[in-house]
């Protein structure tokens, strides 16, 4: 390390390289998930913005879904590759701290996006004849907006309070990432009481309160399921809501395991893994969730390959 090193608040992203011989293996996996993650995302928006037929709440709402997931990946792949390759990762403190804002920022807004998304499929399924009125473009819009604007909030709160405070050498991130976990191993004793707990009660209010607005949509969509005396219509309801529920199941289940555990019992071995999967592996296979079974997207894909099919044998 060279001597200027020592004098500047640096911080060295171990990643894993207490894990060598599974680098080469984590980075083929990483490099697949991040290009299955743009071309998926990707074409899910295009459909969404250029199918007529897909200008609905729902995929109004997956769409947004794809670019935060896309933005999401983005702001935590690039040095992850980079420290896989066996490069040693240093950080200054102001890129540290951006890319925390960036990753809680965007993590945020799909925790509030999937709660958002889970009331459009309730009112769906609950109120089809109000569904329409209910489902209000500007509504829809407000909601979209709501979840970015929350996203940004939390994550302006819960990184301006990190940045108050000291971190103590040796400056040595046992993550891939500076994720807030990782980071608070590293605050300083004096006076880390309260600041840790107000940014452990806003984690609280971003995962427990979007899981709590699901867990009453779902129980609402149960009932209304329960009440139907077709067949055809609880297959219907359920396959509207299937996907989403798996979506939640796998975001959710890995956030929480991370961010609601106690600084001093969080286990950065398993953080590393577990943040590997809701990071890189999850906004992966979200195209794949929705659309694998999804009739309306797989329609709007071969009529869009279709136009460009005629399009190239007019010219």
């Amino acid at each position: 390390m060279k001597a200027n090193q020592s004098t500047e608040e640096r911080f060295l992203l171990l990643g894993f390289s207490d894990w060598p011989s599974l680098q080469p293996v984590l980075f083929a996996l990483v490099l697949f998930c991040y290009l299955l993650t743009l071309t998926g995302n990707s074409a899910l928006a295009l459909l969404a913005a250029r199918d007529p037929r897909l200008h609905t709440p729902m995929y109004y709402f997956l769409c947004h879904l794809a670019l935060v997931d896309a933005g999401f990946t983005t702001s935590v792949v690039p040095p992850l590759l980079a420290s896989l390759r066996g490069r040693a990762l240093w950080l200054q403190r102001g890129g540290c701290l951006a890319q925390l804002c960036a990753s809680l920022a965007l993590g945020s807004a799909e925790c509030v996006l999937l709660a958002v998304m889970a009331l459009d499929r309730a009112a769906a399924v609950c109120r089809p004849l109000r569904y329409a009125g209910l489902a209000s473009p500007r509504l829809c819009r407000a909601l979209a907006g709501a979840s970015w604007l929350g996203g940004l909030t939390n994550s302006a709160a819960q990184t301006a309070l990190l940045a108050s405070r000291p971190l103590c050498p040796p400056h040595q991130v046992d993550h891939f990432i500076c994720e807030l976990p990782a980071l608070l191993k590293l605050a300083c004793g004096g006076g880390r009481d309260i600041p840790e707990r107000q940014m452990f009660a806003a984690r609280v209010v971003i995962l427990l309160l979007p899981s709590a607005v699901i867990l009453a949509s779902y129980a609402a969509v149960a009932r209304a399921v329960r009440g139907m005396r077709t067949t055809g219509s609880r297959r219907k309801a359920v396959g509207t809501c299937g996907s989403h529920l798996t979506a939640v199941c796998l975001f959710y289940g890995s956030a929480i395991y991370t961010y609601l555990q106690p600084t001093l019992g969080y286990n950065q071995g398993h953080g590393k893994f577990v943040s590997l999967f809701y990071t890189v592996v999850t906004p992966a296979l979200n195209p794949l969730i929705y659309t694998l079974r999804n009739k309306e997207v797989k329609g709007a894909a071969r009529r869009l390959l279709g136009s460009l099919g005629r399009g190239h044998a007019g010219q």
